[in-house]
Formats: C-alpha cells, sequence, structure tokens
C-alpha cells in the first residue's frame, strides 16, 4: 500500500503537481508507518486503538502543528488506498486519532510567544551569515522566501539589470514579483561570482549551491527534518543566543508579511508572498502595479535599515 501510494504521488512530482519536498514528507510517513505497524501487517486489520498509539506516540515528540500535519498525511494515504481499490472498505481511524483542536494551537503559539526578530537582532543575523546564507536571508525578509523557495529558485528568475524577481511559489504555483533591494542584489552578484560548479547538470539553473556542490532543496531520504536550510540557520541563531523554539528560516515571511501589512497596501503584500485569497476581490483584480509593489518592499526596508 504505502509503495502504491509513493508511486503515485512521484508521477505527481515528475509532472510538477507536487513538489520533491511533499514527496520527501509523504515518503518519512510512510517510513514511519513501517516503522510503526510493521511492513506485512495486512491493512484490513488495523484498528482505532493502532491509530491513538501512532498519535501518542508522535505527540510526545512534536508540537500540535506538526501533529496535524501527520494526521492529515496518514489519512491521506488510507483514502488512496480505498480509492484505488487496494481494500474494499474506508478505514475507521477511531475518534481519537484527529488533528489537534483550534484551541491547542492557538495556546501552542502563544507559549512560544512572537516568532519574529526584531530590526536590530536581524541586522546582527545579516552581518554575522556567511554566504550564501546572508543572500538567503535578506531574500527572506525582501521578497517573502521561503526554505523551498531560496533552495529553488532559478537563475532566470533574477534579473538584476532590472532589480526584479519574477518567480511562482513552488508551494502552490502563486505568481510572485518582487522588487530587489539594493543590499540583497549586491549580496546576490557577490554569491553568483563564486557559486561554485554544480555536481549534477539538473541543478544547473539554480541560484544557490551548497559548499558539497549539490542543491539545498529538503532531502528526500525520509529524514522529514533534513532540510539544510533549517540547519543552517538555526546553527547562526544559537551562535547568536537569539535562537528560540519556533524561530527558523521561515520566521523571514513572518517579518515580510508583519512589517509589509504596516504599508496599508495587503493586495500587494500579498502578491509578493505568493498568497491566493478565494475572496470575489482577488478574482476581478487583473493586476498590481510595480509602483505598489515597490513601496511595500521599501516599507520594510526603512524598517530594518531605518
Amino acid at each position: 500500500m504505502l509503495n502504491h501510494f509513493l508511486t503515485a504521488k512521484r508521477h505527481l512530482v515528475d509532472t510538477r503537481e507536487i513538489t520533491p519536498r511533499t514527496w520527501a514528507d509523504y515518503y518519512a510517513t510512510c517510513a514511519r508507518l513501517k516503522d510503526a505497524f510493521g511492513d506485512t501487517r495486512p491493512v484490513d486489520d488495523l484498528r482505532g486503538d493502532d491509530f491513538a498509539a501512532y498519535r501518542s506516540a508522535i505527540a510526545r515528540k512534536w508540537g500540535p502543528v506538526a501533529l496535524g500535519n501527520e494526521i492529515q498525511r496518514v489519512r491521506s494515504i488510507f483514502k488512496h488506498a480505498y480509492e484505488a481499490a487496494l481494500i474494499d472498505k474506508p478505514i475507521r481511524f477511531g475518534p481519537a486519532f484527529k488533528r489537534p483542536s483550534r484551541r491547542v494551537l492557538r495556546k501552542a503559539r502563544a507559549e512560544k510567544g512572537p516568532r519574529m526578530l526584531e530590526a536590530a537582532e536581524l541586522q546582527t543575523v545579516i552581518n554575522a551569515a556567511k554566504q550564501p546564507m546572508r543572500t538567503m536571508i535578506l531574500l527572506g525578509l525582501n521578497c517573502g522566501f521561503g526554505n523551498s523557495d531560496c533552495a529553488t529558485l532559478p537563475l532566470k528568475a533574477v534579473n538584476l539589470d532590472s532589480s526584479w524577481i519574477d518567480f511562482p511559489r513552488p508551494k502552490t504555483g502563486v505568481a510572485r514579483r518582487c522588487p530587489i533591494w539594493p543590499e540583497t542584489a549586491a549580496a546576490l552578484r557577490e554569491w553568483l561570482a563564486r557559486r561554485p560548479e554544480p555536481k549534477d547538470k539538473a541543478d544547473d539553473h539554480l541560484v544557490f549551491i551548497t559548499r558539497f556542490r549539490t542543491s539545498w532543496n529538503k532531502s528526500s531520504n525520509g529524514d522529514n527534518h533534513a532540510n539544510p536550510i533549517s540547519w543552517e540557520m538555526k546553527k547562526l541563531l544559537k551562535e547568536l543566543k537569539l535562537h528560540r523554539s519556533g524561530l527558523g528560516f521561515y520566521m523571514l515571511r513572518r517579518v515580510m508579511e508583519t512589517i509589509g501589512g504596516e504599508s496599508r497596501d495587503q493586495p500587494a503584500v500579498d502578491h509578493i508572498m505568493g498568497h491566493a485569497r478565494e475572496d470575489m476581490a482577488s478574482v476581478y483584480r487583473e493586476r498590481i502595479s510595480d509602483e505598489r509593489l515597490q513601496a511595500v518592499a521599501n516599507h520594510v526596508r526603512t524598517w530594518l535599515y531605518g
């Protein structure tokens, strides 16, 4: 069942309907299910108590957000099995195998405190970061880029002559356009001048290559936490004594959303972030002017550098 599911999802990676990172998450979940239940266990022998025990084991290690995502992936795997006629009837997961409630999520978020750094702290991070992390951090603040955005950013998306990046969000395919700050442009030029030649020709198009001459993409070896950008950011924040729970590379997107929103032009912020809203205004809106996008980027830059 697990192999059938992964093969089907791999086809979606090949057609670019899902990202390699999503496939890696599915692979890791399948590996955990195999370890928990055994690869020879008949699927229709699983009961609610089995899934309750699985949920309990995951909940002891992870927070409520990661737990909820895992539960959703598990349900997707067994739903696939039923729809693919691998099993005769849907699996009964039992009453305990549910995602954490919104109340639990809100409490967990409040306990972690603000999940962003302030301007002076971020300047310290930028100044301490080495290449290419410094450029990635600037892209996170300037354009709201997350881990996979930086890892998959193609060279053709970056126009340093016009100082713009046009790069649809890999996760959703939503179009994004972002003006490049002078600081970000300078960091990009510095990095591209020393960018190593990739080992794999398939990575020739990528902006960022590791010192091992490989992609910065999340590992697809089944390790759910094998994200090199996350690890590098965590190491940097610890060195600067700025690390705390819930604070990682992705918090740069939170900074862009939070501070960008203070420009009072949320549609322009959404366009830079690659957020799609299912409201009528978004349906009818055909474009966002470059001037509006530039105003949002300038607002965040002024907040950061003063």
